[in-house]
Order: C-alpha cells, then sequence, then structure tokens
C-alpha cells in the first residue's frame, strides 16, 4: 500500500462555549486544518469520518453529513465513527486507511463534542454509556469510579501513591498553560493536586479530567497530492485493538490491553519502537490513564511509570516529554474530538509551529487514544521531515 501523510490539521479551542454549537466548532476546526494545508481546497476532499460519541443526544443519526455540509463538503461520502473517547482517534485511522488503499487522495478526518450545556448528573449519563452497561453502568458504577479501581489497583501492586497522580496534573497543566486553546489552562501547585476535593478514592478533582466543548480535524493525503503542500507528516505507522468494555471481564487492573496490541501493531508497521519515539501524546482522561500509557506503550516496564514522573523524564524539557498539548488533564475532553486533537497536536510539534511548548528536534511522535476504560484504543506513529 503506499503511504499517507498528514498535510494540515486544526482544533477549535476547547472549553464552554455556550454561542456556539457543533457545527460551528468543527468549522473553526476545518479551516484551521485547511489554512495549515496550504494547496488543498474543499473540492479536493474525497472522504470523511466524523468520530463523536453525540453526547445530549443531539444529531445523533446523520451526525457525519451534518458537519461535513455544513462546511461545504457536498457530495462527499461522510460517515461518523462512534468509539467513546477514542471516536475521532478511529476516524483518523479510516482516513489513514482510504489514502492509504487508494480510494482517497485525500480525506478528512475529525471529531467533535458538546458536552457543557447540560447539568452534572446528565452530563455524567453520557459519560457513564462508555462503560459496560449491564454491570457497571446500571449498578451504579460511574466513569470516575472505573478508573479509582484501576488506580488503588495500581498503588496496591506497585510502588506508587496517590502523589503520583498528583504529579501527573502539575506535568500536564504546566504544558496547558502553554497552550491557548487549552480549557483549562493555568498552572497548578503539587500542593493544590494532592488536597483538591475526592471524586472517587483515591482519585480527586485534579485527578480527572475537564468535560468539554470542541473539535479537530487532520487532512490526509497521498505522497502525490502532500508534494504539493506547505507542510507534510508521514503516517509510520497505525494500530488498533478491541478488549472487554467492563472493566471487571479482564484478567488486570493495571493494564490495558487493547493500548499493548494497538502500539505493538503501529510500532511494527512503522519498523520503529519505544525507543525511537521523541514524545507523546497519550489518552490521560484520569491521571492513572497516564501511568498505565507509559507502561502499556512500552516507555517504561512494569510498575517504573512512577519513576518516569519523579525524575521528570515526561516533562516538557525532559527527556521523553508526555503530553505536551496539556492532555485531556489541562488541554480538555470533548469526547468525539480527543483523538484528532492529540493528532492535532503531533502536527504541530513535527512541523515546529508549537510555539511556547515546541519539542526541539521532534522528528517522531505516538498519539495514543482510548475508548471507555479501555474497550478500544488507536495509536498511530507520526514522522516528520520525510518530504
Amino acid at each position: 500500500m503506499r503511504d499517507a501523510y498528514i498535510v494540515g490539521a486544526g482544533q477549535s479551542s476547547y472549553g464552554a462555549f455556550p454561542d456556539e454549537s457543533y457545527r460551528s466548532l468543527f468549522a473553526t476546526a476545518f479551516e484551521e486544518a485547511l489554512d495549515s494545508a496550504g494547496g488543498i481546497a474543499p473540492g479536493d476532499v474525497d472522504e470523511a469520518v466524523v468520530g463523536s460519541l453525540g453526547v445530549g443526544g443531539r444529531q445523533l443519526g446523520l451526525s457525519g453529513p451534518a458537519v461535513t455540509e455544513h462546511v461545504g463538503l457536498h457530495g462527499v461520502p461522510s460517515s461518523r465513527i462512534e468509539n467513546a473517547c477514542a471516536a475521532s482517534g478511529y476516524a483518523v485511522r479510516q482516513a489513514v486507511q482510504a489514502v492509504k488503499s487508494g480510494m482517497a487522495d485525500v480525506a478528512l478526518a475529525g471529531g467533535y463534542e458538546v458536552m457543557t450545556d447540560m447539568s452534572g448528573d446528565v452530563a455524567k449519563y453520557w459519560l457513564g454509556v462508555s462503560g459496560e452497561t449491564e454491570w457497571e453502568r446500571l449498578t451504579g458504577t460511574t466513569f470516575s469510579g472505573v478508573y479509582a479501581q484501576m488506580a488503588s489497583a495500581y498503588i496496591d501492586e506497585y510502588d506508587a501513591s496517590p502523589d503520583h497522580f498528583s504529579k501527573v496534573a502539575v506535568k500536564n497543566h504546566a504544558n496547558g498553560a502553554k497552550n491557548p486553546k487549552a480549557h483549562l489552562g493555568f498552572e497548578c501547585s503539587l500542593e493544590d493536586a494532592q488536597n483538591a476535593p475526592v471524586v472517587a478514592d483515591p482519585l480527586n478533582l485534579y485527578h480527572c479530567c475537564p468535560t468539554s466543548d470542541g473539535a479537530a480535524t487532520v487532512i490526509v493525503a497521498s505522497e502525490d497530492v502532500a508534494s504539493t503542500c506547505d507542510e507534510a507528516v508521514r503516517v509510520a505507522g497505525v494500530g488498533a485493538a478491541s478488549e472487554r468494555v467492563g472493566l471487571f471481564q479482564r484478567d488486570s487492573y493495571t493494564s490495558i490491553r487493547s493500548s499493548e496490541q494497538a502500539a505493538s501493531q503501529a510500532y511494527e508497521m512503522a519498523g520503529l519502537g519505544p525507543d525511537d519515539i521523541d514524545f507523546a501524546e497519550v489518552h490521560d482522561c484520569f491521571a492513572i490513564a497516564e501511568l498505565l500509557a507509559y507502561e502499556d506503550l512500552g516507555f517504561c516496564e512494569r510498575g517504573e511509570a512512577p519513576r518516569l514522573l519523579d525524575e521528570g523524564i515526561t516533562d516538557l524539557d525532559g527527556d521523553f516529554p508526555v503530553n505536551p498539548s496539556g492532555g485531556l488533564k489541562s488541554k480538555g475532553h470533548p469526547i468525539g474530538a480527543t483523538g484528532a486533537g492529540q493528532v492535532v497536536e503531533a502536527f504541530k510539534q513535527l512541523t515546529g509551529h508549537a510555539d511556547d511548548r515546541q519539542i526541539s528536534d521532534a522528528n517522531v511522535g505516538l498519539t495514543h487514544n482510548v475508548g471507555g476504560s479501555g474497550g478500544a484504543s488507536v495509536v498511530h506513529v507520526l514522522e516528520g521531515g520525510v518530504l
């Protein structure tokens, strides 16, 4: 199969926007992606794939065409991917497949979500639908409660404490403070993160990402098209896997098997390994998820994730920066937009446009997007400076 390239990427700000709609947020992201592509016009798009959970029930049917027609992609085949929080990560994967197979020369992948226009109880319901329905959600287990079980198991099994979850928050807020599009774009102290109200023990408020409004889009193109664009980042590898939706059904609470499998596939396709990655955007919906990602993606051995935080290795100026955008924790988590938004950050880093959070000598980046508590995962390995 031929190579696929990211040639444009854009996102709206993440946050609470009562004067915006899901269509206007998507349009903002799409226009930014076109501007960054330089040479791609709406009429060049052959295929569109849109990720959304459909929080609040808005436009559950035909939600792909609902946004693509709004930005002028009339006649372009448009479909929706729903894979919980991994929806637009899978949308990017599908766009890559369309280009690599030859069925499209230019494919648009993106996602959106509006989550802040409803009560806390309603938002909790819509978050809960990504958990196992019969034995988790309908018996009262919340999304934070599921990850709290994983956090407790990790503390019991390894040399870790809630302070390590707080260090994730401090690091990601420091990065998000440099990101003008972040939902919670402010720094926090370790003391702030340690003393926040408990949400689901051992997780407190600063260990949890916010619910956000936002959209993100990515333009994927063939090599012939990419050679005419201003910037191009090669999709060196992509991997995806599914897992049992219910946490109680799994063999381990301290790893996410779908993430391991997706990473293994992506590394194999890219012909690279964890040591070749310069930075990563990982799915830190809760702080424990970032620790698990370090290990599931092969950045360290089992039980060693706390050491990476203690030694500052994953800081923005560390040996291996993780979540330079601020991650879900600070940048925000509009469910359907999150995976594509991670690719937007990687594109900016690999083309030298990440401004105050730019990582020096960044040539290979990885994005890691998880649905629910691990029912689905998708990993992309992206390589800059190849055209």
